[in-house]
């Protein structure tokens, strides 16, 4: 499977990380290839790693666990609950060199305590942040903040107990040292000047100018196949079906084949895929062979068995792929760390694609879309996500011009980045030996 090289940039984070037991958190902007180093880490390590993230998709992404199954962790607030750990999760967790959490930003401060207690108390060195674990995280809050509590007593928790919901107000990161490095070098984007106005939009500080800028370029109308990025997944599930619908006659329904335990709000694909000659699809993962990538945009040219897309100039058969769900687990008579398959799901790897939800579009690429915020942005980092998905202001279109209220940071996050002033990754590796 073909995998990217690492920039210098990235090649000097991944050194510091093999090489070091420093705490680290990996951040930077939207395209500086977060996810690049991560699976490199995947993939290189010498180290004995577990990879983790917040919700179940997200896991599925990295090949790793959701962060309560792993250390299985009751859900809700943990607070100082009592951690009910058999023998063989001790062992397993005893046996980790190195935490690897991927999307850090939903993780939030009780969260984040309950993983250092889970890890002090499995590996028996209670005075010792995370057992003396290292661990490494990757994300960025200023696309995705942690979801608040329902339940209005688990708020009145948090705000009692802890400055703000996220993960670097817990009371581990107040007490225990934490690099933060930034990813400086963005690959998505190659104009300048978008890559100025996309950063004022992330730190929350557009200019009037800026702002023209990008209503100017947003204002024209779009093509009509350009996707759509909307806010909700009412608005997306209208647009594809209006779209698929008005394409003639009978098409393709390919029933997902699941096995294990999937649950529902995890499925990385449609469970019952629906597609007709012609309709416009979009890849939910990268081909081993490199002919395209999570995120690309093609159009379903025939349907014989399997499904024929055309992407560009060339028309590929697709298969349907398969979707591991893990689950790490101690070898007692290899001692060694094993991931083993738990659950499966198979479906063409295909979802309907003249819009997508700006959540959903976390990660991917587009030359061109159509972005619809709705009467408004609803939450911090909303309007940053959706504008830097789009490579160039040439293929940005608006369904409405931006608004000053759209930009929505959360102050919290400002205050780490300037309490903790983040090092900028070096522009050359080298690297320190522990």
């Amino acid at each position: 499977m073909s995998r990217p090289e690492l920039s210098p940039q990235q090649l000097n984070v991944y050194e510091r990380i093999e090489h070091t037991r420093e705490h680290i958190f990996v951040t930077g902007r939207a395209g500086t290839g977060k996810s690049t180093i991560l699976n490199h880490l995947s993939w290189n390590t010498s180290k004995i790693i577990a990879v983790c993230a917040p919700t179940g998709v997200a896991a599925l992404n990295v090949g790793g666990q959701t962060i309560h199954s792993l250390l299985r962790l009751p859900t809700g607030v943990i607070a100082d609950h009592e951690l009910d750990q058999p023998a063989e999760l001790k062992k397993m967790l005893a046996s980790i060199d190195t935490l690897i959490i991927d999307e850090i930003s939903m993780v939030s401060a009780d969260l984040m305590d309950a993983i250092d207690r889970s890890l002090r108390q499995a590996r028996g060195k209670r005075h010792d942040p995370f057992g003396g674990a290292q661990i490494i995280m990757f994300g960025d809050p200023f696309q995705l903040p942690p979801v608040p509590p329902r339940d209005p007593h688990e708020r009145a928790y948090f705000d009692d107990t802890y400055r703000s919901l996220w993960f670097f107000d817990s009371k581990v990161w107040q007490e225990t040292p934490l690099d933060v490095i930034e990813l400086t070098e963005v690959h998505r984007q190659s104009d300048d000047r978008f890559k100025q106005i996309l950063g004022a939009v992330r730190y929350g500080v557009v200019d009037e100018t800026q702002a023209n800028e990008l209503n100017t370029a947003g204002a024209r109308k779009p093509p009509r196949d350009v996707i759509t990025l909307a806010t909700t997944n009412a608005t997306v599930n209208r647009i594809n079906a209006e779209r698929l619908a008005e394409i003639k006659g009978s098409g393709l329904k390919a029933a997902a084949e699941i096995t294990g335990e999937f649950r529902e709000n995890t499925y990385p694909a449609d469970e019952v895929l629906e597609l007709k000659k012609g309709a416009q699809v979009m890849f939910l993962r990268n081909d081993p062979d490199g002919r395209w990538v999570n995120g690309t945009i093609g159009t379903v040219s025939k349907i014989e068995g399997t499904v024929w897309v055309i992407v560009g100039d060339e028309e590929y058969e697709v298969q349907p792929a398969t979707w591991e769900r893990f689950r790490y687990r101690y070898d007692a008579d290899t001692k060694k760390l094993e991931k083993e398959v738990v659950a499966e799901f198979e479906q063409f790897p295909l979802r309907l694609a003249w819009a997508v939800t700006i959540h959903k579009s976390q990660g991917h690429t587009y030359d061109a879309a159509a972005i619809d915020l709705g009467p408004r942005a609803f939450s911090a980092g909303q309007t940053y996500v959706a504008l830097s998905r789009v490579r160039s202001l040439d293929g940005l279109y608006l369904a409405r011009p931006l608004q000053p209220r759209d930009v929505i940071v959360d102050p919290n996050v400002v205050r780490f980045f300037s309490d903790r002033q983040p090092k900028q990754a070096a522009a050359s590796a080298s690297s320190s030996q522990a």
